[in-house]
């Protein structure tokens, strides 16, 4: 299986970083990462790059590692997986809310209601 894993900094993209690709060790699939710049955290690209690099290296597991452009991450990663053939979208997010109903981000959010192709949230 061909996996896209969109990573945008928060600390719920690192955890779907590392349960995924414990996955794809386990399953023999390959593996890109896209790393963005989000709206909703302050890290920047390089250091969301250095991060995944570490994490990867860490895990001894190799990844493409793909930048995405443009003030649109979430419609650029569904452009990606769509013309590029993923099998599957992989995102982190979704927090409860005191009131224990799901709250997505903006670019989670736009993803799960406009791919076409599989997306599966790690929470």
């Amino acid at each position: 299986m061909d996996i896209l894993l969109g990573v945008g900094g928060s600390e719920l993209s690192y955890q779907a970083l590392e349960e995924t690709i414990d996955r794809a060790q386990t399953a023999g699939d390959e593996l890109t990462v896209a790393i963005f710049d989000s709206e909703e955290e302050s890290s920047g690209v390089d250091e969301i790059r250095a991060r995944v690099e570490e994490t990867l290296a860490e895990s001894g597991f190799n990844a493409t590692i793909r930048r995405l452009e443009g003030d649109s991450p979430g419609s650029e990663l569904i452009a990606l997986a769509e013309t590029e053939g993923f099998d599957r979208i992989v995102l982190g997010g979704g927090k409860r809310s005191t009131l224990g109903k799901i709250q997505l981000g903006a670019i989670v959010e736009f993803v799960l209601l406009n791919c076409q192709i599989p997306v599966t949230l790690i929470r």
